[in-house]
């Protein structure tokens, strides 16, 4: 059940409750993001609220039981941004193209979101990518000792 949104950051907050938390329900992205939804992400753009969703599914693919926390979230005085240092976790399936290993995994990042009409309309992501990445290669050693 949803929460009524009364902050900017409760839609964040609901965002991920939604999406990133099981059961995962994808639909949601359409009542949290414009249509015209545009993220960047690992230095690539994603543009359009679909392609976010298809992004979003093959990445929770490759990260089992993905859940992500907000540990900081605040806005700006006029409510059109929403800045959240957060953690993301979830069992290895294959994430960097290494061999899946169904190993717990955690990396942090900070998300910066432009908010129009009551919806996310543009996010830019800054994530621990290659901290994860030696996590992983340390998982892949250790599998074999």
């Amino acid at each position: 059940m949803e929460k009524i949104i009364k902050t900017p950051q409760d839609l964040v907050t609901q965002f991920f409750e939604s999406v990133w938390h099981a059961p995962h329900d994808l639909d949601a992205i359409d009542r949290f993001m414009t249509e015209d939804y545009k993220i960047t992400t690992a230095g690539s753009l994603i543009s359009g609220r679909e392609n976010f969703k298809n992004w979003v599914k093959g990445f929770q693919r490759l990260l089992l039981d993905a859940k992500t926390e907000s540990i900081d979230l605040f806005h700006d005085p006029s409510k059109t941004k929403v800045v959240s240092r957060w953690v993301c976790s979830g069992r290895n399936n294959g994430l960097f193209a290494l061999e899946p290993d169904n190993k717990l995994v955690s990396f942090t990042g900070i998300a910066i979101w432009t908010i129009r009409d009551n919806k996310l309309s543009e996010c830019w992501v800054e994530r621990s990518a290659y901290e994860l990445y030696q996590q992983l290669q340390e998982n892949s050693k250790n599998q074999f000792v």
